[in-house]
Parts: C-alpha cells; sequence; structure tokens
C-alpha cells in the first residue's frame, strides 16, 4: 500500500458474506515499524452483533448434526491452506502487530498446533458407557456442543489465540463469533477467507468488530452460550462477571506478572538468553513475559552484568520486511502503538522515583521510525514498587535480590497473579520445591517461557484466570461441550403383553 492510498476499512464475516460495516466510531490499525495507518476498523455495536449472532444460530442445527469426522476434514483442509500461506499469515502479523518474522512464524505454528489438535476431535468426543449399571439398565454418557460461541481475543497473538478457541469450538460442533482487537483485526480476517476456501458451511464462523459496546453485546445476548476470553485482568474479571450473570459458560484469561528465580548454582550464561527471550520477546507484550527476576544470592551481579550486555546487544528496528530491507536480522520489533510506548517508557522514571536503579535504559536504543524501545533492565526492585506488581507489558525486566528460596517464593505468595512462574537451577530439591509451591498455574524449570503446547491446558491462576476450564487441551474440549447421561431399559416384549412372535422364536 502507497502512503498516500486510503486505508482499507476492515469487513465483517456474516452468515458467509463479507460485509463492510458502518458505524459511528472507528480505530486506526497502523503498521507498527512505520507508524503508518494501514487500515481502519469500524466499532460495531449491537445490530452487528445480533446479525452475526443470528447467522451463527441458524447454521447451528445443521453442523451440530455433521458427523464429527467430517467437522474434522476441514480442520484438515484448514491446516492445508495455513501451510500453504505460512509466511503471507507471518508477515500479516508482523506488519499489524510488530513482532520480528521470527516471531510471528513461532505463533503461527502454535495456531497450527491447535488445529492439529483439532483434527483429531472424533478420539475426543467419544462418549462413555457401562452396561448393567443396574438390572437390566444401560448408562450412556455422550458429549453435545453447547450452542454459539464467543471468541473476544487480544492484539498481541493475532493468530495464535483465536486459533487457541475456534478451531476446538467448532469441530465440537459449535458455531462461533469472532470479535478481534480492534488493532489487529487483519490476520483474523485472512484466516476467515482460509476457513471459507476450506469449505466451512455459511454462518459457522462469523467476525464482527468493535470496542466496549460490542463485547457487552455479545457478553449479554441471549442466543450465546459460551465466551472465551484473553485481554487485561480488569477486562477479563467484567467478561467474566457479566457473561456468568446472563446464564454463559466463561473462560477468561487476565494479566500477569511472571517471576524468574535464578538461584546461584544455575548456569548464568544460559539463563541470560533465557531470560532476555522471555522479557524480550515480542517487545514483552505477552501474559507469559518475564516480568521480575529474582536473584538468589551471589547470581545477583553477574546476572544483571549479563542482561545488560546481552540488552545492548540487541538489534532493535523495524521488523516489518516492507519497512526494512533486513527485517530477518531484527531482534526487536516496535511495541503496538505511540501511547502504548510511552506508557512503558514511563515506568524507568517511576522506577528511579521509587528507589530502583535503571541499569540498561531501552530509551537510549530507540532510534528511527515506529514505535520503537529498547530492552531495559531495572534492579534493585522491591516488592512494593509499581515495576513489581503492576503488569507493565513491555520490554522491562526488573531484577530484585533475595537471600533465600524461601524469600523468593513468598515474592510469588503476594502476588495478586498466577499465571506463570520459572526457576533457574542445578539443583533437583530447589527445582522441587519450586514446582510444589510456587504460587502460579504454569512452572518452567530452565525453561525461560513456560508456555503448555496444544494438548495441555494454559492454566493460569488467581487474578490471571477465571472461570473453572481453562482454554487448550481436553479442558478447551469440555468448555466447548456439555454432557448427557442417558439411562436405557428395554424390557422383554413378554414382560409386558403377550406376543406370539416372541415366544415362538420367528
Amino acid at each position: 500500500m502507497s502512503a498516500t492510498a486510503a486505508p482499507a476499512v476492515v469487513p465483517m464475516l456474516v452468515g458467509g458474506r463479507w460485509v463492510e460495516a458502518t458505524a459511528d466510531a472507528w480505530e486506526d490499525v497502523y503498521n507498527p515499524s512505520t507508524g503508518q495507518v494501514i487500515a481502519r476498523t469500524p466499532l460495531a455495536g449491537k445490530e452487528a452483533v445480533d446479525n452475526a449472532v443470528a447467522a451463527a444460530a441458524k447454521a447451528l442445527p445443521d453442523w451440530a448434526d455433521t458427523p464429527v469426522v467430517e467437522r474434522a476434514r476441514v480442520m484438515f483442509r484448514f491446516r492445508a491452506l495455513m501451510e500453504e500461506h505460512f509466511e503471507e499469515l507471518a508477515t500479516l502479523v508482523t506488519r499489524e502487530h510488530g513482532k520480528t518474522l521470527a516471531e510471528a512464524r513461532a505463533e503461527l505454528n502454535r495456531g497450527v498446533e491447535m488445529v492439529e489438535f483439532s483434527a483429531g476431535m472424533p478420539a475426543m468426543l467419544m462418549g462413555q458407557i457401562l452396561p448393567d449399571i443396574a438390572s437390566g439398565v444401560d448408562a450412556e454418557c455422550v458429549k453435545h456442543p453447547v450452542g454459539v460461541c464467543v471468541g473476544i481475543t487480544p492484539y498481541n497473538f493475532p493468530n495464535m489465540v483465536p486459533l487457541w478457541m475456534f478451531p476446538v469450538a467448532i469441530t465440537c460442533g459449535n458455531t462461533f463469533v469472532l470479535k478481534p482487537s480492534e488493532k489487529t483485526p487483519l490476520s483474523a480476517v485472512r484466516l476467515g477467507e482460509l476457513l471459507t476456501e476450506a469449505g466451512l458451511p455459511d454462518g459457522v464462523f462469523n467476525i464482527v468488530h468493535g470496542a466496549r459496546d460490542c463485547v457487552e453485546a455479545l457478553c449479554t445476548h441471549p442466543k450465546v452460550a459460551a465466551i472465551s476470553f484473553v485481554g487485561s485482568t480488569p477486562v477479563a474479571k467484567i467478561v467474566y462477571e457479566t457473561g456468568t450473570s446472563h446464564g454463559k459458560r466463561v473462560q477468561a484469561a487476565g494479566g500477569a506478572k511472571n517471576h524468574l528465580i535464578i538461584m546461584p548454582d544455575a548456569d548464568i550464561d544460559q539463563t541470560v538468553k533465557q531470560l532476555a527471550a522471555s522479557a524480550y520477546g515480542c517487545a514483552g507484550q505477552r501474559c507469559m513475559a518475564g516480568s521480575v527476576a529474582v536473584a538468589v544470592g551471589a547470581a545477583g551481579d553477574p546476572l544483571v552484568e549479563g542482561l545488560v550486555d546481552f540488552g545492548k546487544a540487541m538489534k532493535v528496528g523495524p521488523s516489518d520486511p516492507a519497512a526494512s530491507s533486513d527485517a530477518e536480522s531484527i531482534g526487536m520489533g516496535p511495541l503496538i502503538r505511540d501511547d502504548h510506548r510511552k506508557r512503558v517508557a514511563s515506568y524507568l522514571d517511576i522506577a528511579i522515583d521509587d528507589g530502583a536503579t535503571v541499569a540498561l535504559d531501552g530509551r537510549q536504543s530507540a532510534t528511527g521510525d515506529g514505535f520503537l524501545l529498547g530492552p531495559s533492565v531495572v534492579d534493585h526492585v522491591a516488592p512494593t514498587m509499581r515495576v513489581v506488581k503492576e503488569e507493565i507489558f513491555g520490554p522491562v525486566l526488573s531484577v530484585s535480590r533475595v537471600g533465600t528460596l524461601e524469600e523468593a517464593l513468598a515474592q510469588g505468595d503476594d502476588c495478586e497473579y498466577g499465571n506463570g512462574a520459572v526457576i533457574f537451577t542445578q539443583s533437583g530439591h530447589a527445582a522441587r520445591e519450586f514446582k510444589r509451591r510456587f504460587n502460579a498455574g504454569m512452572i518452567g524449570v530452565n525453561v525461560g517461557v513456560p508456555a503448555p503446547m496444544a494438548w495441555f491446558p494454559f492454566t493460569g491462576w488467581n487474578r490471571s484466570f477465571f472461570g473453572d476450564l481453562h482454554i487448550q487441551g481436553t479442558e478447551g474440549v469440555q468448555f466447548y461441550t456439555r454432557q448427557k447421561v442417558t439411562l436405557t431399559r428395554w424390557p422383554k416384549p413378554s414382560d409386558s403383553h403377550d406376543d406370539p412372535v416372541w415366544r415362538s422364536g420367528r
């Protein structure tokens, strides 16, 4: 798109038709590498939601009655199309989000895994049966779809997070309405096009765009049965409370403040690489990013020195290949918006005011066009400081220093979140204590980002998750299905009436 071309209007998908919506308000979609507006998202409201949900409800009976093996075959075809268009999809993520091409490819691979998982749905939907649970009575338990499902997804993983949701929901026999982030809607649109090409019937998958009004309409719509959400903790809490108060199933993943404990016996060189990947990957804009490095004992000084050296060597710049001839070599791309960049950078001044030390200031390495901010390291933080307590969602790693593993574990107990946590050590005892006792749902041992793959649930704790059944894995299948138990007795005809056919054996 040339610099003078009018930004495209992002369409909605309703009942198999792409619709160019009208709206009273719009959200600009930026290319974070250049700062240019590349599209405009309509911020639709109740009318658009009603149309999308009506289309999903209309398609539901036929789709629910479609044999599960046929639903799975759609996922096989969809996966093949995703592989065929892999580089196009990855480049689109980089263009609208700003993460590097390597990070976009990794995100897309995680999404492909969810499609592969969903293609195995015939095995996962098998029920249970127990003959003769009572005299002459058989019991069976089978899974049914729940109905029209909704996904409300964030800007930071425009491919992966929607793919956590709709492949499982659809293959379980539900229909789906996706409300992607208004900041990064282009990837969702392309996924919708590929689903249509894969042969998914009209109305089974729909896309609606909007902000708060749109989300409220989805959470209260009488024909919506289940809602999946990923975003900030305050919004996750609102979505959960609103949805459940209107009788819907809700799984709502919120924010995080992930701790990374470094024991004195850790391999510092390997630990620094893992910490940098955790804290600065995707420019820190992910709920599994490492936020607070807790250095135990003598680990503190070499850890900070290593992080500063690593951060200074990182190549920060535009990640979009159309904006940079060396995009493949970029180690960290821009943040999503200029206002977000300023907000993240402000925490460095907040940390200084609170008494911490900025060992590496990312503002000094942020040059060029786009919403760039380099990696930062804040040393000597205390548990009461804002940089420790608040989710920054950017490339700022805080370093806390403690004397013992017990003190490190206590920092987790004091944290309101509970998404992920990691320990770096060569001690099996320390690792075992950490695994058993740290207050988080996803644990890593010498692994920088303990994000589970498709076959395991994404198990945030505390204010990092609201609901009972988590996203991904078999818990995702449980969320998108409801169980029906049937008891059956077939008495002999002679028990109820005189049947000459039965008595004669014919």
